[in-house]
């Protein structure tokens, strides 16, 4: 189900308990392919899930946890993180992966993608 709110577009990509904490799922909204993470606090985080460094979609099965105060992904493939607020690439610099508003709406995520 897909709603518009304010100009923006949401999605609904899953419930909230089919994402287990710390843990990523990967999800098909329209023709983009997302990464979706529940964070330890139950807040969810939405980058797109192609890692640039290895150009494959496996950012949704990296490794969640922190570094430096910030929310991260490290790719399962070679081992780069990527802060989950910006994108940003944090071990080379220049490299980021877009990252989408996510909510959780009546226990179910949703995504925002363009």
């Amino acid at each position: 189900m897909t709603t518009t709110t304010a100009g923006t577009r949401w999605s609904q990509v899953c419930r909230l308990t089919d994402l287990l904490p710390e843990r990523g799922a990967a999800a098909l909204v329209g023709e983009v392919q997302i990464a979706v993470f529940r964070l330890h606090d139950g807040t969810v985080r939405a980058t797109g899930n192609h890692e640039p460094l290895c150009a494959a979609n496996v950012l949704s099965r990296g490794i969640v946890g922190t570094r430096g105060g910030r929310d991260i992904v490290v790719s399962p493939m070679h081992k780069q993180a990527y802060d989950l607020d910006t994108g940003a690439c944090l071990d080379v610099p220049g490299v980021v992966v877009p990252v989408y508003p996510a909510r959780v709406r009546d226990g179910l995520v949703e995504v925002a993608v363009p």
